[in-house]
């Protein structure tokens, strides 16, 4: 891989972002590296000076190892003697070049791209479920836990993020291509948009499955108009676009997807016994959930409009994932299947049997109560989760083992209460990266919101012991769910990732002890 400073300055005029460069070499100079860390330059590369951390000493370090080119929003006199690109944002210069470096890998995949607060991850795993079984071996993923780049073991890594910065999106992308990777699912976060880390790109089918307040503070969204406005991007960037009818905002979301999409390009999906606003808003599919247990669900796909038809994905489907969010999430990833040509047949057989690592797993204790781990985490997803919990099951008790994160979403911890009133028996309050703050103190924050006439309270800052009490206090029909981290295998304290089995390790190590006491 390479890029000459002329491209750069071609790319970066186009699309208004070059406020003035001084050229200290041959514009023809090819540089065959780039990097925004001065830890990873080796010889001639293109260097970014971004991010709230950035240090001047950073680009002497670079300059040292062999950069001959830097891009910043400000000269820096530690860049004397290298090419200089001084641009207006160096997030979008950084998006444009990485893309241009990597020789546009996106253009050798069919991307297909989810965004919504809830359900981004589970509508991903089952999209390339379905891909995956059609196309063996060929479908990559970029999600908030896994990162595929090539069918073997070692091609498979752990997300640090939803969307990670523009450079390493696009490095993944050129090593998914390169590895024989075909098809490409992916997650797009409103921060994604935020951040500038897809700026420039586009994609072939654009998901939006929903949103709810949520991400607004100093570090995220300022407000709610911003958290939409970047949700919606993702639409206005794909070709063909994939719609939740029953989302909140959706006169927004739908504005906001024809501004660039054509109306024979966007479907919309809702289950059965929704009705919209306008009566003759045009609903391509319905969904109805036709059965369920503690174990499977059992759902139909009705085609209404034309071209929903010509899809030829109607049926019915089984999912290993409980719960009609579940349910809608499927609708989506098979919608989505559909308009890369794959059939009902294909589809059904492909996302029977998907399972989403932190996403309802299932875990049986003998002489106990059946227990979910889910990484629920917002008052969305908790309120969703317990609420078909308690009206699906109808439990002798709920037992809910949740913490609220330090040091960011402190409005999370009335919401959670929220949730845990509305349909909660037991909860078992626990420490779920503090941070900076105080566990006890978080902990005594989501409590002072909780009905206790209700809900019964249970404070266990350790969180195995948390999660040992919650199953070892639950009767055979009621249900324990550990919330919040999921496959997460850490826990932020002080700045610290510090070791943490994840939640689906430790439930399953304290259910084996629980079950051979049992014995």
């Amino acid at each position: 891989m390479a890029i000459s400073l002329t491209a750069c300055i071609l790319l970066l005029k186009e699309h208004h972002l070059l406020k003035s460069s001084a050229v200290q070499s041959d514009v023809n100079v090819e540089m065959t590296g780039i990097s925004y860390d001065s830890r990873k330059v080796e010889g001639p590369t293109l260097f970014f000076c971004k991010g709230d951390k950035f240090r001047p000493i950073y680009l002497s370090m670079a300059k040292d190892s062999g950069a001959t080119t830097y891009v910043a929003e400000k000269p820096y006199v530690e860049g004397n003697g290298l090419n200089a690109l001084i641009v207006v944002n160096i997030t979008k210069a950084m998006a444009i070049l990485s893309a241009a470096f990597y020789d546009f890998p996106q253009d050798d995949l069919e991307v297909i791209a989810y965004t919504g607060t809830k359900g981004k991850t589970t509508a991903a795993y089952f999209t390339r479920g379905i891909l995956e079984a059609a196309h063996p071996h060929h479908v990559a993923l970029f999600s908030t836990i896994d990162r595929i780049v090539g069918p073997n073991p070692d091609q498979r890594f752990k997300s640090d993020l939803s969307t990670p910065e523009s450079m390493d999106l696009f490095h993944d992308m050129r090593e998914a291509v390169n590895n024989g990777m075909t098809h490409l699912v992916m997650e797009v976060s409103s921060q994604a948009y935020l951040r500038n880390r897809v700026f420039g790109l586009t994609y072939d089918i654009g998901f939006f499955l929903n949103i709810t307040p949520n991400h607004i503070g100093p570090s995220e969204h300022p407000n709610f108009a911003n958290y939409l406005h970047n949700k919606v991007q993702l639409l206005v960037n794909s070709r063909r676009v994939v719609i939740n009818a029953e989302t909140d905002h959706f006169d927004a979301v739908y504005a906001a997807a024809r501004t660039t999409t054509y109306a024979d390009s966007i479907y919309l999906f809702a289950s059965t016994d929704f009705q919209p606003q306008d009566p003759d808003l045009p609903i391509d599919f319905r969904y109805e959930q036709v059965e369920a247990d503690l174990e499977i669900s059992k759902f139909r796909l009705v085609p209404v409009t034309d071209k929903a038809v010509e899809l030829n994905i109607g049926g019915q489907y089984q999912l290993g994932l409980v719960g009609d969010f579940n349910v809608s999430n499927a609708t989506a990833a098979i919608i989505g299947a559909g308009l890369t040509g794959i059939d009902a047949t294909k589809a059904a057989a492909g996302i029977a049997n998907v399972a989403v690592p932190g996403r309802m797993e299932s875990v049986t204790v003998p002489n106990h109560g059946h227990v979910f781990v889910d990484d629920a985490h917002s008052y969305a997803s908790l309120h969703t989760l317990l609420g078909y919990m308690h009206s699906e099951y109808q439990p002798a008790r709920l037992r809910v083992v949740l913490g609220a994160p330090g040091g960011k979403g402190v409005d999370l911890r009335a919401d959670f209460a929220r949730a845990l009133n509305e349909h909660a028996t037991d909860v078992y309050l626990t420490t779920d990266d503090p941070e900076f703050e105080d566990p006890a103190a978080i902990v005594d924050q989501v409590d002072e919101q909780i009905d206790h006439d209700r809900v019964v309270v249970h404070k266990v800052l350790d969180r195995r012991a948390a999660i040992h009490a919650a199953i070892a206090d639950s009767q055979p029909n009621d249900i324990v769910l550990i919330t919040g981290k999921g496959e997460e295998a850490s826990q932020r304290v002080r700045g610290v990732d510090a070791e943490w089995p994840s939640d689906i390790v430790v439930t399953n190590q304290e259910a084996a002890k629980l079950g051979q006491s049992n014995a």
